[in-house]
C-alpha cells in the first residue's frame, strides 16, 4: 500500500507545466474574431478573462465574459497538466450550450504552445474535431486560435483571440 501511495503522491505533485499555468493567473482583456462562415468577414468582440489557480496549483481556471453574436457570453475553462499521461487536459463550459467539452493535447518543447483536440457532435454540422492552439507570446500576452474539421471536410479557422494582461 505504501508503494501505491508513493506513486500517487508523485503524480499529484505540481511540476514545471503547472508553474507555467500559474504564471497565467490574473486579470486579462480579450479581443476576439470569430468566423461563423469562412466565406464571410469575422465578427469582432472584446471581453475579460479572470484566471486563478485551483487545488494547490494543479489547475488553472479561466473565466471568460464578453459577447457572442450580439448576446452576452460567458465561459469557464479548467486546464491542467496530467503528470501520468503527460498531456494537457481541459474542460470547457459556456452559456451558449449545455455540453461539457473535453480537450486533450500536448505542449511544445519550449512550453510556450499548447495544442489540444476535442471531438464534438455539432447539432447542425454533425461530428467534428475542434483543435485549439494557445501560444504564450510573453508574460502579458496570449494568442488563442480555434479550428474545426467537419467529418470528411477540411479544417476551418473558427476563432482567434488575443488575451492581454490588465496592468
Amino acid at each position: 500500500m505504501q508503494a501505491i501511495m508513493e506513486v500517487y503522491m508523485k503524480l499529484a505533485t505540481p511540476g514545471a507545466p503547472h508553474k507555467m499555468l500559474a504564471s497565467l493567473a490574473g486579470s486579462w482583456t480579450t479581443k476576439t474574431k470569430a468566423w461563423m462562415d469562412p466565406d464571410n468577414p469575422p465578427m469582432e468582440g472584446t471581453g475579460t478573462c479572470e484566471q486563478r489557480m485551483l487545488l494547490g496549483g494543479r489547475y488553472l481556471q479561466q473565466e471568460y465574459a464578453g459577447e457572442m453574436m450580439g448576446s452576452p457570453f460567458t465561459g469557464i475553462n479548467v486546464i491542467g497538466y496530467d503528470n501520468h499521461t503527460q498531456k494537457y487536459v481541459s474542460t470547457w463550459i459556456d452559456s451558449m450550450s449545455t455540453g461539457i467539452y473535453y480537450f486533450e493535447g500536448t505542449g511544445s518543447s519550449d512550453g510556450k504552445t499548447i495544442t489540444q483536440e476535442c471531438s464534438y457532435d455539432d447539432p447542425v454540422r454533425g461530428p467534428m474535431v475542434w483543435r485549439s492552439v494557445t501560444r504564450i507570446v510573453d508574460d502579458n500576452t496570449l494568442e488563442y486560435e480555434m479550428y474545426v474539421t467537419p467529418k470528411g471536410g477540411k479544417e476551418e479557422k473558427m476563432m482567434e483571440m488575443t488575451v492581454t494582461r490588465k496592468r
